[in-house]
């Protein structure tokens, strides 16, 4: 293959691709001259972009929880441009809460989304990506390096997809397909906003380097995509500081833990633990099936 992969003529499959990062790089690629193929939750944001594109887009309604309806996207895919060659397993939400009193139906369809929803996208995917020698990237996280509190189920669902890639990158080698991961940090996307809107998370960000209380614009993320996709790159990230993060991940998380854990910073971690219990009445809306991106009805975006 050549060392710069041209998504030109190509189909481009994209899971939770109604808004932030996969509707923005749907966006990028199909003015590259790729067909996309957009899949997600949100019919309404799903149709609106489609008919924006063109004829080169398709969307399809799936939950990556459904075995089934990725397959039937699949199919729709497949029968709509002839085939699939690159795959971008980006769909994942988040809830805010701690693991002793944050609702088990949350933190389980943040593992079953997040995880899970990775290996039954590129279990779809693979029959398509490997036959055309193509590439499959599954989206990370730099949680999957360094875990912060309130975010135990994201971050286990980011580091299990970052070990299920590694496996599957060297599973796939024999094909000529490749496989890639990718770390982002905090992306200024709906997901994260309505993150750090939560008053539990508002607290604990106030200890946190001023770097990453700023999240980077959307267009940092998509331009790692891009790249990355033309190299077919085992591991892309995005904002730059993730990639130093990655490679010191061996005393990033002590450094985290005991930042965390020092006296100076206990009050302010023991107020956060208990802004995040919803007994406490404290944590804003969020919704069952799409977590902190969606605000619910009566609540706003917060703005920035």
């Amino acid at each position: 293959m050549p060392k710069h992969y041209d998504v030109a003529g190509r189909t481009v499959f994209i899971t939770g691709a109604a808004r932030g990062i996969g509707a923005g790089s749907a966006r990028r690629l199909h003015a590259k001259g790729a067909n996309v193929a957009l899949v997600g939750l949100e019919p309404d944001k799903l149709e609106a972009l489609a008919a924006q594109l063109g004829d080169r887009a398709a969307w399809f309604e799936a939950d990556t929880t459904d075995a089934d309806a990725l397959e039937r996207a699949v199919e729709g895919t497949v029968e709509r441009f002839g085939g699939i060659d690159v795959g971008i397993a980006n769909a994942g939400i988040h809830m805010s809460g701690a693991v002793a009193t944050g609702p088990v139906d949350s933190i389980e369809r943040t593992l079953n989304v997040n995880l899970f929803g990775v290996w039954r996208t590129d279990r779809a995917l693979l029959p398509q990506i490997t036959a055309r020698r193509g590439y499959l990237l599954n989206i990370a996280s730099l949680a999957a390096a360094s875990h912060a509190p309130l975010m135990a189920p994201y971050a286990a669902s980011k580091a299990g997809v970052e070990a299920f890639t590694d496996v599957l990158r060297i599973e796939t080698s024999p094909t000529g397909a490749r496989v890639g991961c990718a770390y982002f940090g905090f992306i200024d996307t709906d997901l994260v906003n309505q993150s750090f809107s939560q008053p539990s998370a508002t607290r604990l960000n106030e200890m946190a380097p001023g770097f990453l209380r700023t999240p980077a614009p959307v267009s940092k993320a998509i331009d790692a995509i891009e790249r990355g996709i033309e190299r077919r790159a085992a591991r892309l990230w995005a904002p730059a500081y993730v990639g130093p993060m990655l490679a010191l991940r061996g005393i990033l998380q002590p450094l985290v833990e005991r930042r965390m854990m020092s006296p100076r910073a206990r009050a302010a971690l023991e107020e956060a633990l208990r802004l995040a219990d919803p007994a406490q009445g404290h944590v804003r809306h969020e919704d069952p099936v799409l977590g902190v991106a969606s605000p619910g009805p009566g609540v706003p975006a917060p703005s920035r």
